[in-house]
C-alpha cells in the first residue's frame, strides 16, 4: 500500500454532520465547506461519498449542501459507526482507506475511526473537516486517531493526493475547489 492517499482505494466518509448538531460545533463553517469541497472533488474522482446519521430523527439528517453530494446514508444509534451490526460490509468492499470527517471529533469521529482501525482499514482523519464543541476535545482527539494508527491529514493533503500528478484529466476542476478556500486574512 503506497504511503499517499490512492483516489482508486479511498472512500470519504463523513459522520454525523447533521443539521442539529452542527450549529453547536465550534468552526463549523469552515469544517462545512472543507468537507464539502472534499465530497464534490470526490465525486468528480469517482470516490464513493457515503454517511452516518446519528439519531437522525433526533439531529436531523446530513447538512446541506454536503447531503447533494452523499450516494448513502447509515443510520446509527453506537458513537462508533463500525460498533454498527453491518456497517463495515455496507462500506464499499474494494476500497481499503477512509478518509473521515464529521463531528464530534472526540466522541463518534474518533471512535469511528478506531473502529475501522481494529477492522484493519486504513483511516485518514482529516483535521480540518471535523469539529468539537471545545478546541481541546478536537485537539486530544487527533491525538488519540494519530497514536492509534491513523493518518492526520489536511483537505489540500487529500485532494493533491489524490490527483497524483498535475496531467490528472479532473486537475482544473479540483485545483478551482482548492482555490475556492479563502487565503489567510481574507
Amino acid at each position: 500500500m503506497p504511503a499517499w492517499l490512492d483516489a482508486e482505494d479511498s472512500v470519504f466518509l463523513i459522520v454525523d454532520m447533521q443539521e442539529r448538531l452542527m450549529p453547536a460545533i465550534a468552526g463549523q463553517a469552515e469544517q462545512l465547506a472543507t468537507a464539502d469541497r472534499l465530497a464534490r472533488a470526490a465525486r468528480l474522482l469517482d470516490i464513493p461519498v457515503v454517511a452516518t446519521a446519528h439519531q437522525a430523527a433526533k439531529l436531523g439528517g446530513t447538512v446541506a449542501p454536503l447531503a447533494a453530494s452523499v450516494r448513502r446514508t447509515f443510520p446509527k444509534t453506537h458513537f462508533s459507526a463500525a460498533r454498527e451490526p453491518g456497517f463495515v460490509a455496507w462500506l464499499p468492499a474494494a476500497r481499503r482507506t477512509v478518509l473521515v470527517a464529521g463531528a464530534e471529533a472526540h466522541v463518534c469521529v474518533l471512535q469511528t475511526v478506531l473502529g475501522l482501525l481494529a477492522e484493519g482499514l486504513r483511516v485518514a482523519m482529516v483535521e480540518d473537516a471535523v469539529g468539537s464543541r471545545h478546541a481541546a476535545d478536537k485537539a486530544a482527539a487527533l491525538r488519540r486517531a494519530a497514536a492509534a494508527g491513523a493518518d492526520i491529514v489536511t483537505a489540500e493533503m487529500v485532494l493533491f493526493e489524490w490527483l497524483g500528478h498535475c496531467e490528472h484529466p479532473q486537475f482544473p476542476a479540483v485545483l478551482a475547489l482548492i482555490k475556492e478556500r479563502a487565503a489567510p486574512g481574507v
